[in-house]
């Protein structure tokens, strides 16, 4: 059985050290500021996260690029020319194109080295939700399951893997066209706050609301551990510069249920680009998703 690399993408927000702990690459997405281009860097290495979400704040304007189709290239020839075969799970194919990318270059590849194994799975989720599913397939290779094996197992539970999460502003989903929700829902948010859930397709939708902040928290709280489904095993919070927030999230969800492992990460700047500063997103595996979002 051969070994192979799991590769994620820049949506996935885990941090040098997760992704180092479970053996875990990327590549890169670009994001354009003033008409200058970045490298989309888990490790932040064009702006800061104060400085990145400062720009945000004060009204600067973030473009996102999908994963180049040479960066692809050059990444998968290269596992394949070391023996390795591939497992690739992208950002939800509902918030970017990044995945129909990869899948081309997949065919272009095989084509050329026919007995390499190139699994790119659309994990319907952003975030660490992706992150999540990127540490199970970890955990298998661990076993010793291979690729064909663990993207099996992945597409068989990316749909239990459960997002409940909120923003400061729709404004920035809105605006990105990543949310999904019904129009007398943007009408009156005035003290409101907005639930976020990651639909069956893999959108985000805002299929309630809370008034005020502190509602909104145990709004999100009760949603996952409903989710769980008495398995209170990982909880993962992610955050757009409001660490408070992210801690306050989890001190209301450990009210309701002990999660063993829980780690709070920051949002990487192509999520926080759509979702904007001030957001927060709790994920645990549960539930499959069953609610499917329409305008």
């Amino acid at each position: 059985m051969k070994d192979f690399i799991i590769l994620a993408d820049s949506t996935c927000d885990l941090d040098k050290v997760m992704r180092e702990k479970y053996g875990i690459d990327y590549v890169a997405m670009n994001y354009v500021i003033d008409d200058t281009e970045y490298v989309a860097s888990l490790d932040w290495e064009s702006h800061s996260v104060k400085d990145f979400y400062d720009l945000m704040r004060n009204g600067k304007r973030v473009f996102t690029t999908q994963v180049p189709k040479n960066v692809y290239y050059d990444k998968f020839k290269s596992a394949i020319e070391d023996g390795k075969d591939i497992v690739y799970i992208s950002c939800s194919s509902a918030l970017s194109g990044s995945i129909n990318v990869a899948k081309l270059v997949a065919e272009e590849l095989k084509s050329e080295y026919p007995e390499a194994g190139i699994y790119c799975i659309d994990s319907l989720i952003s975030s660490l939700g992706q992150g999540y599913l990127l540490i199970v397939a970890s955990k298998k290779r661990a076993e010793g399951i291979s690729a064909a094996d663990t993207a099996k197992h992945i597409e068989d539970i990316k749909l239990c893997v459960n997002q409940c999460g909120t923003v400061a502003s729709l404004e920035y989903l809105r605006r990105a066209g990543r949310v999904k929700a019904s129009k007398a829902f943007f009408g009156n948010l005035f003290g409101v706050k907005p639930i976020i859930i990651s639909d069956r397709k893999g959108q985000n939708y805002a299929y309630k609301k809370a008034k005020g902040t502190a509602n909104a928290r145990v709004a999100i709280a009760e949603h996952l551990v409903e989710a769980a489904n008495g398995v209170y095993e990982d909880l993962y919070i992610s955050h757009a510069d409001c660490p408070e927030e992210a801690e306050l999230l989890k001190e209301e969800i450990l009210k309701l249920a002990e999660f063993k492992n829980i780690h709070i990460g920051v949002i990487g700047p192509i999520v926080g680009a759509s979702v904007g500063p001030g957001t927060v997103i709790g994920f645990c595996f549960g539930t499959e998703v069953t609610i499917e979002g329409n305008e």
